[in-house]
C-alpha cells in the first residue's frame, strides 16, 4: 500500500471485543488514533519514545507500546486497552488489587502498567517478586514507587492460582 503522508486511510480493528473503524494518516501513532479517532482515552501518551510505558495496550494479546506502532499497522488486529479490564460487575481483580494495595496515585501511568501486568499474569501464573519487579522495570511511575504494584500483582496471582485449584485438592492442602 502506498499512501501520501497527508492521505487518510481507513483502519479497521477489534477494540476491546468490538469491531471499530476510523481514519488515520500513515504517520499517525496508534496511541493518538485510539484516543482521538476511536475515543479510547484510557490510553495515555507519555514520552512518545516507548520508554515510560504509559501507552501500553495489548495487541493480539501481547503488551505493546502504542506510541511505537502506527495506526495503519493495527489493521485487522485485536487491541485491548485499559477500558477492557472492568466488566459490568465493576473493576477487575487486578484493578481492585491496585486500589487495595495503594498501587496508584495520580493514575497517569496506571493504564499502561495494568495492561502489562494483565499480560504478564496470563503468561506467568506463579511469579516471584523479582519477576514482577523485572516486568515493572519497563514502566516509569513518579508517584507511588513500585512496592504497592508488586504486592498487588503477587496478590492477584495467588488469588487466581487458588481459584483454579479443585475444591478437593484445596481441602487436602488446608489439612
Amino acid at each position: 500500500m502506498h499512501a501520501r503522508a497527508d492521505q487518510r486511510i481507513r483502519v479497521t480493528l477489534t477494540l476491546n471485543g468490538r469491531e471499530r473503524s476510523g481514519y488515520a494518516e500513515p504517520r499517525t501513532q496508534l496511541c493518538d488514533f485510539l484516543r482521538h479517532e476511536l475515543g479510547a482515552t484510557g490510553t495515555h501518551v507519555g514520552c512518545e519514545h516507548g520508554v515510560c510505558g504509559a501507552c501500553t495496550v495489548r495487541v493480539d494479546g501481547r503488551a505493546s507500546r502504542s506510541c511505537l506502532m502506527l495506526a495503519v499497522q493495527a489493521e485487522g488486529r485485536r487491541l485491548d486497552t485499559v477500558e477492557s479490564l472492568a466488566g459490568e460487575e465493576g473493576l477487575s481483580d487486578l484493578q481492585q488489587a491496585f486500589r487495595r494495595h495503594h498501587a496508584l496515585q495520580c493514575g497517569f501511568c496506571t493504564a499502561g502498567i495494568l495492561m502489562s501486568c494483565e499480560e504478564f499474569l496470563d503468561r506467568v501464573a506463579d511469579p516471584s517478586e523479582a519477576q514482577v519487579r523485572d516486568m515493572l522495570s519497563g514502566h516509569l511511575c513518579r508517584c507511588t514507587g513500585y512496592t504497592g504494584m508488586v504486592q498487588a500483582v503477587l496478590d492477584v496471582a495467588r488469588t487466581r492460582r487458588e481459584a483454579t485449584v479443585p475444591d478437593s485438592q484445596q481441602e487436602n492442602n488446608d489439612v
